[in-house]
This record gives C-alpha cells, sequence and structure tokens, in this order.
C-alpha cells in the first residue's frame, strides 16, 4: 500500500471515528435532555407538595386550638356546675351546651385525623371534611410526607444523572478537538462510560419517582 493510500485509510478513519463520536455525543446530550425535564417536573411537583403539606399542617394547628377553646370552655362549664354556682333553671341549658363542646371536640379528632391520613385511610365513616362540597378529597400530610421522600429520592438521583452526563459531554468534546488516535479514543470510551452511567441514573429517577 501506497503512502498515499495509507493516509487516505487514515483519514477516512478518522471521519469515522469524528462521525461515530458526533453520534454518540448526540445520543447522550438527548438523554441529559430527558433528565433534565423529568428532574424539572418532579422538582416542581416536590415544591407543590410542599406547599399542600404546609398548608395541611397550617389547617391541622388551626383545628387543635378550635379544639382547645371548646374544651376549654367545656371544662370551665362544667367547674361552674360541678360547684354549683349555676341556678337551677339555668342547668339544663348549660349542660346541653357542655354537651355540644364535647361533639364539636370528637368532631374536631376526627377532622385532624383526616388531615394527617387522607381520606382514603379513614375510609368514608371517618371522613367528616369537605372540599369543594364533596367529601373524600382529602389528601394527608403523611401521604405527602411519603410522596415528598419519593420525589426527593428521585430529584438526588436526576442530579446524579445530569452530572455524569454533563462529564460525558464534555469528555466527548475533548475527544473530538485532540488530535492524538490514542488519546481520543480514550477520551470517547470515557464518554461513553460516563454516559451509560447517567443513562442508567435516568432510567432509575424515572423508576423511583412513577413509583
Amino acid at each position: 500500500m501506497s503512502a498515499e493510500d495509507s493516509s487516505a485509510a487514515a483519514e477516512a478513519s478518522a471521519r469515522r471515528f469524528e462521525l461515530l463520536s458526533g453520534l454518540t455525543l448526540a445520543v447522550f446530550a438527548a438523554v441529559l435532555a430527558v433528565s433534565d425535564l423529568g428532574g424539572g417536573k418532579y422538582g416542581d411537583d416536590e415544591i407543590i407538595g410542599a406547599n399542600e403539606k404546609a398548608s395541611l399542617y397550617q389547617w391541622y394547628q388551626s383545628k387543635s386550638i378550635k379544639q382547645a377553646v371548646v374544651e376549654q370552655q367545656g371544662d370551665l362549664l362544667q367547674s361552674l356546675l360541678d360547684a354549683g354556682l349555676i341556678a337551677p333553671q339555668g342547668t339544663a341549658p348549660l349542660q346541653e351546651r357542655i354537651a355540644a363542646g364535647a361533639a364539636d371536640s370528637a368532631r374536631y379528632d376526627k377532622e385532624k385525623k383526616e388531615i394527617l391520613e387522607g381520606s382514603a385511610a379513614v375510609g368514608p365513616e371517618g371522613q367528616v371534611l369537605e372540599q369543594n362540597g364533596v367529601k373524600g378529597q382529602i389528601v394527608g400530610t403523611k401521604v405527602w410526607e411519603a410522596t415528598l421522600a419519593t420525589l426527593g429520592a428521585a430529584g438526588d438521583l436526576f442530579d446524579m444523572s445530569t452530572l455524569w452526563l454533563q462529564m460525558g459531554l464534555v469528555l466527548g468534546a475533548v475527544s473530538l478537538v485532540m488530535h492524538a488516535p490514542g488519546l481520543k479514543r480514550g477520551f470517547y470510551g470515557a464518554m461513553v462510560l460516563s454516559g451509560v452511567v447517567g443513562a442508567v441514573y435516568t432510567v432509575r429517577a424515572f423508576m423511583v419517582a412513577m413509583g
């Protein structure tokens, strides 16, 4: 084989390698785009979930305060009755008020349980809260906590995916600008390894996020 033929063959091999590198870069760039899309979507879901959880805890605290006020009123009225400070004609209305307060306190217990555990967990018999006039629509704080834990784990995996894929793209870019064949192939191999690891993290992240 002449020197010209050898040079032509080397140039053709180099072009094929650059084409392969470019295609591999494009594939990993596409995977990175999907990973970024998933990370952004589930990241937004995590923010929404955190806000919902905070709102539910505020609602729970509001119910607790109302229950405490009702119970204190009931205790005070019962103390007045026990001390004999209420005239006989006022005893019956006061006892009715105490009974109504006890019923309110029991209702607050049910409402707080539904806020914590969710409508599905307490069942139809325990559902007392309404959203838009419909019962059984409450997603409890415990449900949100579990969801947020899942989304947080998925977010960590998406972060790792992005890291490895970005490293792969950088290594691939370096591979394209290198002139020494050995270095070009070394950086290409490192790109493939980094990109595959990133792709695996992406798949795992979606699997965790979707349960």
